[in-house]
């Protein structure tokens, strides 16, 4: 199906598809990160990345059965060895590192982008593999048959060869890209979801596009994120300030006002109201802390010069 050349035309087109493979049966992921592909590749087919990863799968089932006791040292041979899969150290922030089909081309990328060849790959070699939705590093688990996780084969670094992590690994990578005070638990290393991996991804290259300037982008990916996931209201936020420096007026007063609305506690303060102290022995959370009410306050403003604006343009 061809998509529009034009961006806002083509975000529509491309919520529908990624939602429509969002709400497919199974777990797939390659549907959807390809249909966030078009973000960039508005003429994206999917078919010959589909094709391909179906190919691989075929090849490590195979590499698979031949090793027998150790699959997973097998199909990391094969995928990192053989196929040439590398993580990008040099170009870490380049936005081609989150685009499967550049990824399967380039045959390099970011933790997640890997991890997403790693878990279709095999998938389809029928090995039992999670995402694991790591803070600051994407990471894989092994299951055995049963669905346990193994004990000897637990936790696989996709972005470092496949590499297997400790315990000890993974604190101290824990520590690396969330500091010296970062709690560790065992609920870090909790199975991802689909919809987890698909709003990680999305999450990276919104982030990355804001970095680069690239407002259109970040804000065609902010209508994505409002799309799979409704409740995350703090999208709303983001997207109408995304269309605020883009001075789409209009459409940055209804996300931004939608988003006040949506968050009862941030109500629009009267101009001469003054937030009194809580009493000392109150630990009721029925107020917004201070850095909601920094965020109100900002987000007020913004609504009350939109509101001035769009009125002018009527």
């Amino acid at each position: 199906m061809p998509f529009s050349l034009h961006l806002s035309a083509r975000t529509a087109e491309v919520a529908a598809e990624l939602q429509k493979a969002m709400n497919a049966a199974g777990n797939d992921l390659a549907p959807a990160a390809l249909a966030i592909a078009r973000v960039e590749y508005p003429s994206l087919d999917p078919k010959p990345y589909l094709a391909l990863i179906d190919r691989m799968g075929a090849e490590a089932a195979e590499r698979v059965r031949e090793a027998g006791a150790d699959p997973i040292r097998a199909f990391n041979e094969y995928l990192y060895d053989e196929q040439g899969f590398v993580g990008n150290h040099e170009r870490y922030d380049d936005p081609r590192n989150s685009f499967i089909n550049e990824v399967l081309e380039r045959r390099t990328g970011i933790p997640i982008s890997l991890a997403v060849i790693y878990l279709e790959v095999a998938h389809r070699a029928r090995l039992r593999v999670d995402g694991v939705n790591f803070p600051g590093h994407f990471l894989l688990r092994v299951r055995d048959g049963a669905g346990e996780v193994r004990s000897d084969v637990a936790i696989i670094d996709p972005f470092h060869g496949g590499a297997r992590l400790s315990e000890y690994d993974c604190r101290q990578l824990l520590r690396q890209h969330v500091g010296d005070e970062a709690a560790f638990d065992a609920s870090l290393l909790a199975p991802a979801t689909r919809h987890d991996i698909i709003v990680r991804i999305l999450v990276n290259l919104k982030r990355l596009y804001v970095r680069m300037r690239s407002f259109p982008q970040a804000r065609f990916i902010s209508t994505l994120l409002v799309g799979i996931d409704p409740s995350a209201i703090s999208e709303l936020r983001d997207r109408g300030l995304l269309a605020y420096h883009l001075q789409d007026f209009a459409a940055a007063l209804r996300d931004l006002e939608e988003y006040l609305r949506l968050s009862p506690k941030l109500a629009e303060p009267a101009e001469h109201d003054v937030i009194a102290e809580e009493d000392e022995e109150s630990d009721s959370p029925a107020h917004p802390d201070a850095a909601e009410l920094d965020d109100a306050t900002q987000i007020w403003e913004h609504v009350k010069t939109l509101r001035r604006r769009v009125a002018g343009l009527n």
